[in-house]
């Protein structure tokens, strides 16, 4: 019974070095050089202070048949939910039996996975279903790399309180975003406008905001962008929400990516994907580059010119982001510096302020966030505010 290789529903955690050693160690009690390889392996994962939760976080990342079909939430097959409780019985018993093993410490399970039994696996059932599996339960962003989604360790931790001013902008942003959340009708998305508007951070805490209810991000790079067809048939076989976000977008015209956005924004026979959501952000209403020498040397003049605007016309919604005035810029700064619980005099603040955007390059509220952390900084150190 305590023979991991058995497992049948959670045999993907034997992919892990240190489960698979450990798997040795208790199938090979006697081998010396199965028991040296698995404590190698746990001293190198600084897990021998409580093994067990390092074993359970194995488990509960797990992609597997059972995991996937929980996120699903649709009915459970009473064959694999018996082979998952099949499968924690054992877990459970071959961690038991090591428990008494005074070279590390196996540790108690965590209240999720208490008893290794059928209330363990029902469960991890709601877990699944409220979270999502496997990495996509852990991680909130990620990175299309290769072909593969790879975990954003250290995500932005943006909120929508952060992001100061852009009311009527943001509301219109967080509408489609609480639709596909919800399962309602929603649209692709093209925020574009003046940089450092908060165009990007809206999108982060937009996301940030529906985590909780499995709403994902996925980052692709402009250069990956004749990958989004596969992408989008990759993302809709998963039991989660993505939205697919392509930051700073801009192409020339005649870039061969036009065409491959312009079929991936509901245009190809494929169609609109329940769970994806493209979100783009960029400098320019038509995002293509527009040349006047090639639309004073078109033929077709008109047609030509057409073509362009019909890919910033593939998206559903358009949110114009523009540039703040200083009466804006200032407000911002206040509220910012209201957050900050700055002491600094606030018509002080203002006229620094004002001096930071000039020499910076204009006001937005990049900037007054770059100012406000300044001079949080400053008063922090009991140093005065240069600039």
């Amino acid at each position: 019974m305590k023979d991991l290789e058995q497992l049948t529903v959670f045999y993907g955690i034997l992919q892990n070095p240190l489960v698979s050693a450990f798997a040795e160690a208790v199938k090979q009690p006697q081998n010396e050089r199965a028991q040296t390889e698995f404590f190698r392996k746990l001293y190198a994962a600084d897990a021998q202070e409580d093994f067990c939760a390092y074993f359970c976080n194995a488990v509960l990342r797990d992609e597997n048949a059972f995991a996937r079909a929980c996120a699903e939430e649709k009915p459970l097959s009473r064959y694999l939910f018996a082979a998952a409780v099949s499968d924690l019985q054992r877990i459970g018993q071959a961690l038991k039996e090591w428990s008494a093993d005074d070279r590390f410490n196996v540790g108690r399970a965590s209240e999720l996975f208490e008893g290794w039994n059928e209330k363990t696996a029902e469960r991890l059932s709601a877990y699944y279903r409220k979270n999502g599996y496997g990495k996509f339960s852990e991680y909130t962003a990620f990175r299309y790399t290769e072909g593969e989604l790879v975990p954003i360790q250290s995500p932005s931790r943006v909120s929508l309180r952060d992001l100061k001013g852009y009311e009527r902008e943001k509301a219109e942003v967080l509408d489609n975003f609480e639709n596909f959340a919800r399962g309602l009708p929603f649209s692709d998305m093209l925020l574009y406008g003046d940089r450092g508007t908060g165009k990007s951070s809206t999108v982060h805490a937009a996301v940030n905001l529906y985590a909780a209810q499995k709403v994902r991000l996925v980052e692709l790079a402009k250069e990956d962008l004749l990958c989004l067809p596969s992408l989008k048939t990759k993302l809709a076989q998963i039991p989660m929400k993505f939205v697919l976000f392509v930051d700073d977008f801009s192409l020339s015209e005649k870039d061969e990516r036009f065409s491959t956005l312009k079929a991936a924004l509901q245009g190809s026979m494929e169609g609109h994907a329940k769970n994806v959501m493209i979100a783009a952000t960029s400098n320019r209403r038509h995002i293509v580059e527009e040349n006047f020498d090639t639309r004073r040397n078109s033929v077709h003049e008109v047609d030509s010119e057409q073509e362009l605007l019909s890919l910033s016309d593939r998206f559903g919604i358009t949110v114009l982001f523009s540039s703040v005035g200083k009466a804006e810029y200032l407000a911002i700064v206040s509220a910012l510096a209201d957050d900050a619980e700055l002491t600094t005099e606030k018509e002080t603040l203002f006229r620094l302020a004002e001096t930071w955007a000039l020499i910076k390059g204009g006001r937005s509220p990049r900037r007054a966030k770059q100012f406000i952390d300044y001079a949080s900084a400053c008063e922090r150190k009991h140093k005065e505010i240069q600039l």
